[in-house]
């Protein structure tokens, strides 16, 4: 079985995950405990009330997720540890969200095969902006995907559509999510007062 493959078959049916990856022990002692498909960072707690739109995203789809607080800058060999290794620990995707100069996915892809998204978190001075154009200046051979300010959503969707394109089942649900976006501007259409 190949990385990709391993990948697309780990999204098939797991289930949310608030936190963290389980232990090696834990899954060991509990078969029923799953692995998450799709990894969520972020530099400080405080970006939380933002990224849990990437979460709440994947977990709409079954993808389970988990999330850690790790500062590119305060931490950057947990980092480097992390990010390294996140492929073989069976994850297929990074989101990482970051405000200011917004190294943590930068930096994050620096270090993985895995694709990473990047969020740019608003801040109290230039209300983002600074993340957004930090995230979106990666050097050649270093590729972010970057969404909009404060985009976790789009993050953790985007993440789903990576992940549905080697699965045919991931990829049905995601088409009539489609779907359903469409039929909601035509309910809206229907409904315009003029």
């Amino acid at each position: 079985m190949t990385f990709s493959s391993a990948c697309f078959n780990i999204c098939v049916s797991l289930e949310y995950v608030n936190r963290v990856e389980p232990t090696t022990d834990q899954i060991m002692r509990n078969k029923n405990v799953k692995r998450p498909a799709v990894g969520i960072l972020m530099g400080s707690d405080s970006d939380w009330p933002t990224m849990k739109e990437a979460a709440d995203a994947c977990a709409e789809f079954g993808i389970s997720t988990e999330v850690n607080v790790i500062s590119a800058h305060r931490a950057p060999h947990d980092l480097a540890r992390y990010a390294s290794g996140a492929h073989t620990r069976g994850l297929c995707v990074l989101i990482a969200g970051a405000g200011g100069a917004a190294h943590l996915p930068g930096v994050t892809a620096a270090m993985t095969p895995l694709p990473v998204i990047g969020v740019p978190i608003a801040g109290k001075f230039i209300k983002g902006w600074d993340a957004l154009l930090s995230i979106v200046q990666m050097p050649s051979g270093v590729p972010v995907a970057a969404v909009a300010i404060g985009g976790a959503r789009n993050a953790g969707l985007l993440a789903v559509q990576i992940l549905a394109v080697g699965n045919s089942g991931l990829q049905k649900k995601y088409l009539a999510f489609k779907e359903r976006l469409a039929e909601e501007s035509r309910a809206k259409n229907r409904n315009l007062a003029l």
